[in-house]
């Protein structure tokens, strides 16, 4: 296919830079130098090694921030209620910040940023809640005094925390553009931010509760064992809830046109309205009757628990459908493989191909292959294990040949993280919303991509046919040795980083070992090879790029 075709029927997006082999180094040339790189391996440089100034004064502030507010809660609830508090508000943290990540499994997040999310929501706006609410409440109670606790709790805490935590997703929003393109980001980036505020709250509740049961001189805490069942078990995804409202307005702003200012800025503004109506109706539902707590509860917050959480499932399947559509522009130009859009479509289907590409190297790595019953020592598929006396030379110690594994796991995951920060891009210039550097940062990733697809490659097109995940009109597929039953019959695809030449297995002497077999063994007869059809359809007539 020549370069207009591909033009012509991908009209209107950007166009793929066409692969050509003799072309290869001509077209990666365009590649920016390592020091410019925006996309890097997350293994590379470690996190401490990548901060700047303004990263490490920024956690400087919100460390500051949490001496503060740890130091104001134990001075209200005590040396024993805050360590009582603590222990308690950490239980639910793991299970809500797990939802959140698998929620932004699909293009994960540095971790720098969910930590400054959660960093701020646990320091930054419960200090600014604590301060303002008490305020508040103060200059309340001197005009109305019998209305203060009510009047705070359902107007100005809304108001206060759900701004103060709206200042986190905003910033991330501003600052880390180019990581915040959708819904399920800002989804991602509210929910921690909530976390951490919610898990300073429920020190601050708990803390109460277990010294209000000291006073009382009750055996059983019964305040603090209700405290915990309602906010930690009950309701630990209330101010989540909440806060999702205004990361989904900035995650719908995130995806839309810069033409439509009007939805650019009116749905943050209608989402963070939306957390403080929410917010309010939540703190007065206990003034409103005796069981209000209970009918806004089952009536309310269950119902739109459900539906949020349908909202962000639903948008995080659309994600993985925009690779099925964007990608396949790059296979057609030649940089990846038919199978491969499909595959990276399919969460299965990447856990899949992690596996068998660790599988497969730790494995030729540590010379262990599953023997056939009936093939002597000396064949390829009864290698000797590590310090077996037939062991070959290549075989490594089991922990080295683990670490092969384990590299070329990171490989394929660093190969999916690539590939679909490329459909993210695509996607988002087919929006009308492109990058301004939009041609750099795709050759940057076409070359990370190139510089893995030896390892990648393989394991996912294996994975794609096991979930029998294929393009339209494709052949069925094929018996694939390089992966699955048979894969100690074929050597490894050399490594991505440097790492020494493909593994071959031993010459094949039937005779010259059956000295070591104590019992006679039967011919063994080599299964005939499997090769793929050659892929006739364009632009690579007579197969795939080598």
């Amino acid at each position: 296919m020549s370069d207009g075709s591909v033009q012509q029927r991908w009209q209107g997006q950007p166009v793929v830079p066409v692969l050509q082999e003799q072309r290869v180094d001509e077209i990666l040339a365009a590649v920016p130098e390592r020091s410019q790189w925006r996309y890097r391996p997350r293994h590379v440089a470690p996190l401490w090694r990548n901060r700047t100034f303004r990263v490490v004064a920024v956690f400087a502030v919100l460390a500051l921030c949490g001496v503060v507010i740890l130091a104001l809660v134990r001075d209200q609830t005590g040396t024993e209620g805050f360590l009582v508090g603590l222990g308690l508000a950490v239980l639910p943290v793991p299970a809500l910040m797990s939802a959140f990540r698998w929620l932004g499994r699909i293009d994960p997040r540095p971790w720098q940023n969910l930590l400054f999310a959660f960093a701020w929501g646990a320091c930054a706006a419960a200090l600014v809640a604590i301060l303002a609410n008490s305020f508040a409440t103060r200059w309340i109670a001197g005009s109305d005094p019998g209305n203060a606790d009510t009047l705070g709790a359902t107007v100005i805490a809304p108001v206060v925390e759900e701004s103060a935590k709206a200042a986190a997703v905003l910033l991330l929003f501003l600052f880390r553009r180019r990581e915040f393109t959708g819904l399920v980001d800002g989804a991602v980036a509210a929910g921690f931010t909530a976390t951490g505020f919610a898990f300073t709250e429920n020190i601050l509740y708990l803390g109460n509760a277990f010294g209000e049961d000291q006073q009382m001189g009750t055996a059983f805490a019964s305040v603090t064992v209700m405290t915990f069942l309602i906010r930690a078990v009950m309701t630990p995804f209330a101010h989540p809830l909440f806060t999702v409202m205004t990361g989904i307005g900035l995650g719908i702003a995130a995806s839309t046109a810069p033409g439509r200012r009007f939805r650019r800025i009116g749905a943050p503004l209608l989402g963070l309205v939306l957390a403080m109506g929410m917010h309010a109706l939540w703190n007065g539902s206990a003034t409103f009757t005796r069981y209000g707590f209970y009918i806004v509860y089952g009536a309310f917050m269950v119902p739109v628990f459900g539906l949020i959480t349908w909202l962000l499932v639903r948008a995080r399947r659309q994600e993985l459908r925009s690779l099925a559509v964007e990608l396949p522009a790059y296979a057609e130009a030649g940089w990846l493989s038919p199978d491969e859009p499909l595959a990276l479509a399919s969460m299965r289907a990447r856990a899949l191909a992690r596996n068998a590409a660790r599988q497969r190297y730790a494995t030729a790595a540590g010379a262990y292959r599953r023997p056939h019953p009936t093939a002597p020592y000396g064949h390829p598929h009864a290698t000797a294990p590590y310090g077996h006396a037939h062991a070959p030379a290549h075989a490594k110690h089991p922990k080295e040949a683990k670490e092969h594994g384990r590299a070329a796991a990171r490989a394929v995951a660093e190969y999916e993280a690539f590939a679909t920060s490329l459909a993210f891009l695509r996607r988002q210039a087919g929006r009308g919303t492109p990058d301004p550097d939009f041609a750099a940062r795709e050759l940057e990733l076409l070359h990370h991509l190139w510089q893995r697809r030896d390892v990648a490659g393989p394991a996912l097109a294996y994975a794609a046919r096991a979930t029998h995940r294929r393009p339209p009109g494709f052949p069925p597929p094929w018996p694939h040795h390089a992966y699955g039953p048979h894969a100690y019959a074929v050597a490894p695809a050399p490594y991505p980083y440097g790492a020494p030449a493909p593994y071959a297995p031993p010459p094949y002497a039937p005779y010259a070992v059956q000295s070591y077999v104590r019992q006679p063994v039967p011919p063994y007869t080599a299964p005939p090879p499997h090769t793929p059809p050659p892929y006739a359809g364009p632009p690579y007539a007579g197969g795939p790029p080598a």
